[in-house]
């Protein structure tokens, strides 16, 4: 999710390497974490112009659909997990005493139903790893494919666990969690298919990734109002509609191979100026033939330039890009790493506390939405009021995520990254002090600044990750963080055992300590950013001052005010903004090499 929300069609424009710089055909983001430079598609990427503007619709179109019903179900558990307890899914972990007491749910049934979203959790962060070596090596086709063959598997195992000699709960739980990044990653790439509009499309998948998560609150809707007939097994076995359909779709509507990015488009229209021009005209012996096959290669070229202006809207993206710079500039810490190898990023406090932060921060957000009926219960002695609040958070956390995405961008594009970070810890402590109040209102004020944090934290680390380690070490450098982050939250049994067995049920000392650990190391990254922020701003300035050429006083030698910095002529202006040009890339180029 938040990687999308972050991915431009621009990203083609961003200085990449500076010692060993790729051609602008290989530029172009990889989510490949094994290797640099990914081995080449089995297939060419195909122009977004050469398929007609009506099919490029129906798999936008198409694409949202099955990500609103795929792509994230798994993260509402908080809504699927008091059927599970209904239908006495782990119940048998229950001890005699507990089972006479009557109690709602027992100790070892709510570790092992949190076990289940736990694993679930983890896989979905790690598969991502694979995830982009298939994508970048077969296509989005396969990697479609793919995640349907999961969720069919992971529905089937859930729809006859009840009914099978070992726990399927868990591998169930597991393969519709795998199959939500196959599916989700792998449409990424349909930003391309209208690249003016390619923010909106970015926007729309990922609301409905967001949105996603209420397909298990609709299930316990119907479930509820049935009476509790509609189980399990006849949901998931309806659910089966929807990995069917994503396969259709993938096989008779969906692109094989990925389209052209921006700068491959626009790289195509710069390098086919001779085009026209074969080295086997040299064969034929006919001028008028030669004349008329260069004539007709030429006339073809033209269409294609013109079909490639139409669909990108300008001919140069000049406008995108200067916008594209104003962002950089904004952030304060971009091209900080740029162009190191991804060992040495590894080794800086750059990663260390951002890896440290985003462990701790996705380790409570996964806490959270495992345990929050349990903890309000405890919290209000009331098992009611956390039925309500817990009703009011499986509503609230897919209509957030929605609602909050626009105003992400806003707020990424438009601040620096040190405010940027400094928000996040201060919304996660405000949210952790919240928690631990036993009052209603504290309850509901606290889910709704989850809801907002939530893909606003997910976005953050992907945009600082880029803004920092720059897109040629991206894929292994982001990818190890959330990995790492994902691996570690199996913590969170450990947690729940804290929880139960330690502090008698008691959330608040564990919240207290995640909040303790959570703002220490947030504080000590913002603290890191903020004081190298300036230290790349200072140099930056130094380096253009050094750089500056000698301008001429208004008046002197003939030149008039109006021409002061233009130095007579629009050649003269040309030279200046390309001697402008050069100062800027150098000045980037030595951040990149000294941070």
């Amino acid at each position: 999710m938040s990687l999308s929300e972050r991915l431009t069609t621009m990203e083609e424009y961003q200085p990449w390497s500076r010692e060993a710089s790729p051609t602008p055909k290989d530029r172009k983001m990889s989510f490949n974490p094994v290797g640099t430079w990914t081995e080449p598609a089995f297939e060419e990427p195909v122009g977004a112009f050469e398929v007609p503007k009506w099919k490029r619709i129906l798999q936008v179109f198409c694409a949202s659909i099955y990500c609103l019903f795929a792509a994230g179900v798994v993260f509402g558990y908080a809504a699927i997990k008091p059927v599970l307890i209904s239908e006495n899914v782990y119940r048998d972990y229950c001890t005699k005493q507990e089972l006479e007491d009557d109690v709602i749910v027992c100790y070892q049934q709510e570790l092992r139903l949190n076990l289940m979203f736990t694993v679930a959790a983890v896989s979905t962060n790690v598969v991502a790893l694979p995830v982009g070596t298939i994508l970048d090596r077969y296509g989005p086709r396969v990697s479609g494919i793919i995640g349907a063959i999961f969720v069919t598997v992971g529905a089937l195992l859930f729809a006859f666990a009840s009914e099978l000699p070992v726990d399927a709960y868990i591998p169930g739980y597991l393969f519709l969690a795998l199959g939500g990044p196959f599916i989700f990653i792998s449409s990424f790439q349909l930003s391309n298919t209208f690249p003016q509009y390619s923010g909106l499309i970015l926007a729309l998948l990922t609301g409905a990734f967001d949105t996603s998560s209420a397909v298990f609150l609709f299930y316990r809707l119907i479930y509820q109002a049935s009476n509790n007939t509609f189980t399990p097994k006849k949901f998931f076995l309806c659910y089966l509609v929807v990995p069917a359909y994503i396969l259709v779709v993938q096989i008779f509507f969906m692109p094989a191979t990925s389209y052209k990015t921006v700068g491959e488009l626009i790289h195509q229209v710069e390098t086919g100026e001779d085009d026209h021009i074969h080295e086997s005209d040299d064969e034929i012996d006919d001028q008028d033939v030669v004349q008329r096959l260069r004539e007709a290669r030429r006339a073809h070229r033209e269409s294609v330039v013109s079909e490639i202006t139409v669909l990108l809207g300008t001919k140069d993206a000049t406008e995108q890009t200067k916008e594209e710079e104003k962002k950089k500039n904004i952030s304060g810490v971009w091209g900080a790493l740029h162009g190191r190898p991804a060992a040495d990023q590894m080794k800086t406090p750059w990663f260390i506390l951002i890896t440290l932060f985003t462990v701790v921060q996705m380790t409570r957000i996964n806490y959270f939405v495992a345990t929050i009926r349990s903890q309000y219960t405890v919290l209000f002695h009331d098992y009611d009021k956390a039925i309500q609040v817990n009703d009011f958070f499986d509503v609230a956390l897919p209509l957030g995520g929605v609602i909050s995405v626009p105003f992400i961008g806003l707020v990424l594009d438009n601040t620096s990254t040190t405010f940027t970070l400094s928000l996040l810890v201060t919304m996660a402590t405000a949210i952790g002090v919240l928690g631990v109040i036993p009052k209603v209102w504290a309850a509901y004020a606290g889910i709704i600044l989850f809801v907002i944090y939530r893909p606003l934290y997910y976005t953050a680390v992907s945009d600082y990750s880029a803004k920092v380690f720059g897109f040629v070490t991206f894929g292994k450098v982001y990818g190890l963080i959330i990995c790492l982050a994902g691996v570690l939250n199996f913590s969170q049994s450990g947690l729940d055992a804290l929880t139960h067995q330690v502090f008698r049920n008691d959330p608040i000392p564990v919240n207290v300590m995640l909040l303790s650990v959570a703002l220490l190391i947030g504080i000590a990254l913002v603290a890191f950013v903020y004081k190298k922020s300036h230290k790349i701003l200072r140099d930056n300035i130094e380096e253009q001052a050094e750089e500056a050429t000698e301008q001429l006083m208004p008046g002197a030698n003939g030149v008039g005010v109006s021409d002061y910095g233009a130095i007579g002529s629009s050649s003269g202006s040309a030279s200046a903004s390309g001697r402008g040009a050069g100062v800027n890339g150098d000045v980037e180029e030595q951040r990149g090499r000294r941070h």
